[in-house]
């Protein structure tokens, strides 16, 4: 029996030292809040968008390598990293000019 825990604990103990972070972005009226998001850099983290609008976004960063079209009144998931230090803007692809935001990794 010892061995059997042993070894469940062994199979799981893994998944928990690599357990990333979660930020939830929500989009409303076009705009990103929080706009500056700071994640520990060498880390994987997952970013929840919520789009609170009525109208879809894309969740959008070249420096990131993502694009993510996210509908309306819904959420979608975003992957990202591990990142090195340094700041990684994103931005609205159909709200370019009030949708905007920067993931900084430190």
């Amino acid at each position: 029996m010892a061995r059997k825990t042993l070894f469940v604990a062994l199979l799981f103990c893994p998944l928990f030292a690599f357990a990333s972070q979660e930020i939830v972005i929500t989009i409303k009226e076009h705009k990103f809040t929080p706009a500056e998001v700071k994640v520990p850099a060498g880390q994987k983290v997952k970013l929840v968008i919520d789009n609170q609008d009525a109208t879809p976004e894309e969740f959008e960063s070249a420096e990131l390598n993502r694009e993510k079209i996210i509908a309306p009144k819904s959420k979608a998931s975003v992957w990202i990293g591990p990142l090195k230090a340094g700041k990684y803007p994103f931005m609205g692809e159909f709200n370019q000019a009030t949708a905007q935001g920067v993931i900084i990794a430190e």
